[in-house]
């Protein structure tokens, strides 16, 4: 029972650090200045929507990626440590991930950017994506399956929500509430990116003592 509520924290808290919703919502707000209430609020709904099937399909089709490219577990536990670590490091340093879109490519994206680049890749980015099979794994019985998808759901309900409310909560937090806020998150990112780390490395090290 404390290992299923342990994997729970993890998943809600691991999936909300990194697709980090508080940070994508100026980025958000920006790219729809343009947009009626009406248009910003279905952009919000669209891109949680295909964030939300986006994280699902890769915790679903990991382990066919693991098997066709020839890739262990806890190699990609090592390489999404690497990741977390770095966008820790940003977030801990109040920046936004850079998604490079030219000022003259926004009113082309204006129609569409609920998928691209808003859902994929500032909602569902490479941490998120990474997470989700990482977790899959881990996921060793059904309740656990199941509490990764309701922690998958619930996430990207709140990143509609946060989205949805941006314009109040912006002027609510603030940019300190909003920096301080992203230092936190990222801290705990880190934290978890120093446990997926390890806890790949060690059984590589183990064979390959064992080997010897």
């Amino acid at each position: 029972m404390t290992d299923t509520i342990s994997f729970a924290f993890l998943c809600i808290t691991s999936f909300f650090t990194l697709i980090n919703p508080l940070g994508t919502m100026p980025v958000f707000m920006s790219m729809t200045a343009d947009l009626s209430v009406e248009a910003r609020n279905k952009t919000a709904k669209k891109a949680s929507i295909v964030s939300l099937f986006t994280i699902i399909a890769f915790a679903l089709t990991g382990q066919l990626l693991f098997n066709f490219f020839g890739i262990s577990v806890n190699s990609f536990r090592i390489v999404g440590g690497v990741i977390f670590f770095i966008m820790g490091m940003d977030m801990l340093q109040a920046r936004l991930g850079q998604v490079k879109i030219k000022d003259e490519e926004v009113k082309k994206y204006i129609t569409d950017i609920s998928i691209t680049p808003l859902a994929i890749p500032m909602i569902c980015g490479p941490g998120a994506i990474t997470n989700a099979i990482v977790l899959m794994e881990d996921a060793t019985s059904y309740v656990k399956k199941i509490i990764l998808f309701l922690s998958i759901t619930l996430i990207m309900a709140l990143t509609y929500l946060i989205l949805y409310s941006s314009s109040k909560l912006i002027k609510l937090l603030g940019q300190t509430g909003i920096n301080v806020m992203m230092r936190i998150m990222g801290l705990i990112v880190m934290v978890i990116a120093v446990e997926f780390f390890f806890s790949g490395l060690k059984p590589i090290i183990l064979s390959i003592i064992h080997s010897t």
